[in-house]
């Protein structure tokens, strides 16, 4: 055997083993919990129970898109902010053409949010809306 076989079927060995731990120490924490865990039944012991407060009402609720709208705008800036962290770790290697680029991202990325913020995307308050709505019907 070559020694770039030896090093593959070691790697792949490492892997294996792994694999195996992860495996058994899911079995085994499964296999301890439903051992030693409780086996009582009764109706106060299946409702959930969160932060001392028994729960009230139906666990389905309708949310207004809004909320929506403010999570994907929150993982789009997010993602912004992730490749700005990356860029500037490697700004002295990317030297001016890194600069124009993440530039032209900022630029494409502000009208985006000045789109969102003239269309009023961003406005909650009511009055806003009924501002908004007033001016487009003169």
């Amino acid at each position: 055997m070559s020694a770039e076989a030896i090093a593959a079927m070691s790697q792949n060995w490492g892997l294996a083993i792994f694999l195996l731990g992860v495996i058994g120490l899911c079995a085994f924490m499964l296999g301890v919990s439903s051992l030693l865990g409780s086996k009582a039944w009764g109706r106060s012991k299946n409702e959930p129970f969160e932060s001392g407060m028994l729960p009230v009402g139906s666990a389905r609720l309708r949310l207004s898109a809004k909320f929506y709208l403010v999570a994907m705008l929150f993982v789009i800036f997010d993602v912004e902010a992730l490749f700005l962290f990356a860029w500037s770790v490697s700004v002295r290697e990317s030297g001016w053409a890194g600069l124009i680029e993440a530039t032209v991202f900022i630029a494409i990325l502000l009208a985006g949010l000045v789109y969102l913020w003239r269309i009023g995307a961003l406005d909650w308050a009511p009055e806003g809306r009924r501002k908004r709505q007033a001016k487009l019907k003169q």
